[in-house]
């Protein structure tokens, strides 16, 4: 088995030990795991403070990176957790997802929790996707 670790320069990097992505070769075809995006910019800084649509945003638009890094796109995502601070705002969430996932219709588990690893950050999104090896995409689609 193959791996390879994806990691955007682009995005900021705790420098903990973990990936933003590690994708692997499985036969005729590649998963990516994505590890949980939340909404901090390159500087370390949090995006929308407050604002679950905002924040659903950018963490979508982390995910394409880290996905087109990757030589995929959001319609090769099978699987999606959502994580929220407040079940109350999932409707916001859920709108954000619809669109950028309006192609792949991945499963999906949405859940509340206490609390997300950086105070101030409401929203954290974890994928799983999968491609055919060869298989072109155009970014982000």
């Amino acid at each position: 088995m193959t791996k390879e670790f994806i990691n955007p320069n682009s995005q900021y990097s705790s420098g903990r030990a973990y990936s933003k992505g590690v994708k692997v070769d499985v036969g005729d075809s590649e998963m990516l795991f994505v590890s949980g995006q939340i909404p901090k910019d390159e500087k370390g800084e949090v995006v929308g403070i407050g604002d679950y649509t905002k924040q659903t945003e950018y963490v979508f638009e982390k995910l394409i990176t880290i996905l087109d890094e990757a030589g995929m796109a959001l319609r090769d995502v099978v699987k999606v957790n959502i994580y929220v601070a407040d079940m109350e705002e999932f409707e916001k969430v859920s709108s954000v997802r619809n669109t950028y996932l309006k192609d792949a219709k991945p499963a999906s588990t949405a859940v509340e929790i206490k609390r997300i690893v950086t105070k101030g950050c409401d929203v954290e999104i974890d994928v799983i996707a999968i491609k055919k090896k060869g298989k072109k995409d155009v970014k982000g689609k």
